[in-house]
């Protein structure tokens, strides 16, 4: 009668599997508290802003130093006029998310990647080309959402059709992606370009100095 060597009995590979399924389970909770961590807003790892990071200008530029392009917080530039609360922020932010599944706007576009790519990808939608600038992109982006079926950038290609959305699920949307353009998505998408956003420069007139009066000549 053979003896089974100690390696191949079925006893040792029985509590392998028990502590490998074990230890895997424990580093799995780990990794799911650790990540958490990274993709709640105003997490402290920066990649994920708070909601009231709304109240500012969100750039996408080239890091030399990663080679890709990143998002950049600039100087406060609030959503239609008014500086939100975090309350505040938040709270439109999550309407527009919801708009957006209510909508089941992934049926045809994506986020962060995720959906169908039959439409783009939302991500940097607030920092589109197509809206024009940034002095008109707000209103652009309300009109175009409450009805896109009579828009230039709209009137080729894939058409996007009338959602019936209402101005105020409008103004959360456009809330929603902007919050979302100042995710650090380690430059995702690629090869993006973003809307110039740069101000414009302010005419300054430097008035002329007066001739000076010429002396008048002496009487003989």
């Amino acid at each position: 009668m053979s003896q089974t060597a100690w390696w191949a009995s079925e006893s040792l590979w029985r509590k392998s599997a028990i502590w490998v399924t074990g230890v895997s389970f424990i580093f799995l909770i780990f990794l799911t508290f650790d990540t958490v961590d990274h993709i709640t807003a105003g997490s402290k790892s920066g990649r994920v802003k708070a909601y009231s990071v709304i109240n500012n200008r969100i750039d996408y530029v080239f890091d030399a130093k990663r080679n890709m392009q990143v998002p950049v917080i600039g100087p406060v530039e609030p959503l239609f006029g008014k500086v939100l609360t975090e309350e505040e922020a938040e709270a439109l932010v999550s309407k527009g998310k919801l708009t957006t599944q209510s909508k089941n706007c992934m049926n045809c576009h994506t986020l962060l990647g995720n959906g169908s790519y039959y439409a783009p990808d939302l991500t940097k939608s607030w920092l589109d080309q197509s809206w024009g600038s940034k002095e008109t992109r707000e209103k652009s982006m309300v009109e175009f959402l409450m009805d896109p079926t009579d828009k230039l950038h709209n009137s080729l290609g894939r058409k996007m059709p009338n959602l019936g959305i209402t101005e105020e699920e409008a103004k959360a949307t456009v809330a929603f992606l902007k919050w979302m353009s100042s995710i650090d998505t380690n430059g995702f998408p690629a090869n993006f370009k973003p809307l110039d956003q740069s101000d414009a420069p302010v005419a300054t007139v430097t008035a002329e100095p007066a001739p000076k009066a010429s002396a008048a000549p002496a009487q003989q």
